[in-house]
């Protein structure tokens, strides 16, 4: 059995003016919560409890808070806040009622502070209703929910994780890794090795790569201009727009990885593990801010769980030096461009090769020297499932769940 985590997407149907006013009132307390915390720059859980008690939200608003500030202060060393980040509920926050004969069949109990809850009507993503249904029947358990306004239109967003069975029983020595290098010049690439070692049917969504960077460029530029002006609802839904673009070649890409994974014998999905990734960015603002927008933990997520529902393992390696070594040698190499790897190894028989393969080899060559080790360990929290928060133009790691909350559905 593996265990898979998805983000069921839900909006609120019609809530009256009543419900209105009290949802912006539960989000405009979770939000002077979250700034007081940021701004006391609490670091444990302890420290962030003595400033959220204050405010008038639910126990599962503030247990939330208390798990998520001290992550922003330390983990990832954000240096402020976007003004309109989602409120988070723990696990124990919400719930579901079915009632299949109603015109609007699914309802959700939010909750606004500690005596007072919200019964919602919802919407679920149509194209979620399994996953929707295993909760339900708890045959899926629920994790931490998020709530949103845009456009005038309320959403929620639950984690929930379930078992699901691997279709394959061979060993792990039996499988055939396949490297999935994620990077900017392509948007991901992979590659294996055949049964004789060699490297075979690398696959490349380079064009997909300049479509991302484009529309990012453009989302960058017209959003400073649209700010400069003050017009901040044009630049709001311009950026919407924007990023259901990416998402949308997001899950075009992810959708032909598992394809491919699917064409070969046995195979197991390898990817960098994001917690050593995340660890290592520290490449200066500019850079820093370009990878943070990348999306590596979307991709992540959207590969994960396709995979899995298809019955394909992934795993995840230590990323270091993957785009620096030579996958025929081992040794460490430059990119005189950003996508040839030249090996400075003058015994080797290869002198120059494509960057981003390269990099895909040596990813799923992590694997079979046993250094592999699956996104359920313990103790690690990247969030690679939840949607990711990885996705969004943002300056710091603080800003990434606006745009984490931002799927498709959403829009």
């Amino acid at each position: 059995m593996t265990e898979l985590t998805k983000t069921l997407e839900f909006k609120l149907v019609d809530p009256n003016a009543h419900k209105r006013r009290k949802l912006r009132e539960t989000r405009e307390a979770y939000q002077n919560a979250l700034q007081d915390a940021f701004d006391s720059r609490c670091t444990t859980q302890t420290e962030a409890n003595d400033v959220v008690v204050n405010y008038d939200l639910s126990g599962y608003a503030k247990n939330a808070l208390k798990k998520y500030v001290p992550q922003l202060t330390t983990t990832y060393n954000a240096g402020d806040l976007h003004d309109d980040h989602p409120v988070r509920f723990t696990n124990e926050g919400l719930r579901l009622d079915h009632k299949p004969e109603n015109a609007i069949k699914w309802y959700v109990k939010i909750p606004h502070h500690e005596d007072y809850h919200l019964w919602m009507p919802a919407q679920p993503n149509p194209d979620q209703r399994d996953w929707l249904e295993a909760l339900h029947a708890g045959d899926a358990t629920m994790g931490e929910s998020r709530l949103f306004e845009r456009d005038g239109t309320w959403y929620l967003h639950i984690t929930a994780t379930r078992d699901v069975e691997e279709r394959s029983e061979v060993s792990a020595e039996e499988r055939t890794p396949i490297g999935v290098d994620i990077g900017e010049a392509s948007l991901v690439t992979v590659c294996h090795r055949d049964d004789y070692g060699s490297p075979t049917a690398p696959e490349l969504w380079a064009d997909e790569g300049k479509i991302v960077r484009r529309l990012r460029k453009t989302y960058f530029t017209a959003m400073r201009r649209l700010q400069t002006r003050g017009s901040e609802c044009i630049a709001e839904s311009f950026g919407d727009d924007i990023w259901n673009q990416i998402d949308d070649v997001f899950h075009r890409v992810t959708r032909d990885v598992v394809e491919y994974a699917e064409s070969v014998k046995n195979p197991v999905l390898v990817l960098e593990d994001l917690a050593y990734i995340r660890e290592s960015m520290d490449y200066g603002d500019f850079m820093n801010r370009r990878l943070h927008g990348w999306g590596f933990a979307k991709l992540h997520a959207q590969i994960r769980y396709k995979a899995v529902e298809k019955g394909i393992p992934v795993e995840t390696v230590n990323p270091r030096n993957t785009s620096k070594e030579c996958h025929a040698c081992g040794e460490v190499g430059y990119r005189p461009r950003q996508a040839t790897f030249t090996c400075t190894n003058d015994a080797c028989w290869m002198d120059e090769y494509q960057a981003d393969v390269n990099g895909a080899i040596n990813i799923a060559d992590r694997y079979l020297s046993g250094e592999s080790r699956s996104r359920e360990h313990e103790n690690d929290d990247d969030s690679a499932e939840d949607g990711g928060r990885l996705t969004a133009p943002q300056d710091t790691q603080a800003d990434a769940t606006k745009q984490g909350t931002l799927g498709t559905y959403a829009s």
